[in-house]
């Protein structure tokens, strides 16, 4: 990820309207903000969370609180608590997310 021209700044995520993202199951909300060409997330999964598509798109995601399954496209699931994170690069491996108790994550882009 090449960053610049970007100037120092400050986000309020609390600030900003959240955006609702149905899945096959349960709700994504987030919270976004676009620097140059890299997007930034607040994004919060509410229980029984299902996203309705397989990811080929890159990220560094962390999960803040609750728990998130994700599973790539060969079957494997790797489960992030708080604290825990992961990265995967644009059409790598496919990935989707789900959460039983819901999660809010930090998502860039």
């Amino acid at each position: 990820m090449q960053i610049s021209d970007i100037p120092f700044g400050v986000t309020d995520w609390a600030a900003l309207s959240p955006t609702e993202h149905p899945g096959d199951s349960g709700t994504a909300y987030w919270r976004t903000c676009t620097f140059g060409a890299i997007r930034v997330r607040m994004v919060e999964y509410s229980p029984g969370y299902l996203v309705d598509h397989w990811c080929h798109k890159g990220h560094v995601l962390l999960c803040l609180d609750g728990e998130l399954h994700t599973e790539l496209e060969d079957g494997r699931v790797f489960v992030l608590k708080p604290g825990m994170s992961y990265q995967v690069v644009d059409g790598a491996e496919a990935h989707r997310s789900s959460t039983a108790v819901g999660a809010r994550l930090f998502v860039v882009d």
